[in-house]
Order: structure tokens, then sequence, then C-alpha cells
């Protein structure tokens, strides 16, 4: 099961391949909104642990489908255009970050997840405590590492490709203007 990194991994690979040619933004908080929109399905896990000290009491439920990823795209977008310090992303590209997390478990773990929410609903099995989805998170991320590991393989053939990544560019320029 993707933990955050190889969802965040997976998220940039997805900025990298869906947005508009020549469209960048060198600020950090794109970095930061992408991490949070690939890794935003998995806030169920944090209602679990709030409301039944259960990571997976809510845990692949309506935040692992394709309404959560349209609405919530849709208020990100909006939002986006309104406060000068999200990132503008279009409607499209944020439903489709948030829907990289969803397809990613769907490939990658064998548990199902609530795509046609509220037609199906699944739930995860068994008990994660705070100290269980801390573990995991930081320890069992073997996964992870490969996922990121074929990522920046991927994002450097698209770098010689298209003669530059924007999130690369976006995350070490302002430390080359420093070095300078």
């Amino acid at each position: 099961m993707p933990f955050p990194l190889g969802h965040t991994a997976i998220g940039l690979a997805t900025y990298e391949t869906a947005r508009k040619k020549g469209v960048c933004s060198s600020r950090i908080a794109l970095f930061v909104s992408i991490v949070f929109l690939a890794n935003l399905p998995d806030l169920d896990i944090l209602f679990g642990l709030l409301i039944k000290s259960n990571g997976a009491a809510f845990h692949r439920g309506p935040t692992h489908s394709l309404l959560f990823a349209l609405v919530a795209g849709c208020m990100f977008s909006w939002a986006g255009r309104r406060w000068h310090r999200i990132p503008r992303l279009d409607f499209g590209l944020c439903t489709l970050l948030i829907f990289s997390h969803v397809l990613a478990d769907m490939l990658l773990t064998t548990s199902p997840v609530s795509l046609l929410w509220p037609f199906e609903i699944y739930w995860s099995q068994g008990h994660s405590g705070w100290s269980d989805i801390v573990q995991m998170a930081l320890f069992q991320g073997v996964q992870d590492f490969i996922i990121a590991a074929v990522v920046l393989a991927y994002l450097y053939g698209l770098k010689k490709i298209r003669k530059g990544v924007c999130l690369t560019e976006a995350l070490f320029a302002p430390a080359r203007k420093r070095a300078r």
C-alpha cells in the first residue's frame, strides 16, 4: 500500500505529465499543494483516529471515490482563484492529482476502494491506532521508495524529452539564486 511518500511521488509525476506546456510556477507553494492534493484522500485516516481512535475505521470510504476527487478538485481550484497564496491550478489538474491517489490504491493494493461511492462502499478492515499509523508511514514504506525511484527515473526521462521539468526548477531555483 502506498504511504505519503509514494502518493507524493505519484502526484509529482501526475503534475509533470498533465501540466500545460510552458506553465510553471516557481513557488514552493506549488509543491506543497501537490503534496496536499495527492495525499488528500487519506484524511479519512485522521478522521478515524480522531472519532474512533482507529485509523482504519473510515479508510477507503467516500474520500477514495471519483465523486470526492471531483468535489475536492473543484474546491481547491476555486480557492486558488480566490487566494493568491494558493497556486492557481485548474479544476482538471486538481481532480487528477487527487484521483492519482485513488488510482494508486486501486492498482497497488489488494483492498478495494469506494470508487463509485455512494453506489458502493468499502471500508478497511482491522484496527490502526496513532502509533500504528506513524510506524507504518515511517518504517514500512519499502514500496514507497520503489515508487519514488521509478518516478525519479520517469521525471528524468521527461526532463530529457521536454528540456526541463517544472517542479525541479520550482524547488531548486531559489537555492541556486542564493548560492550565486
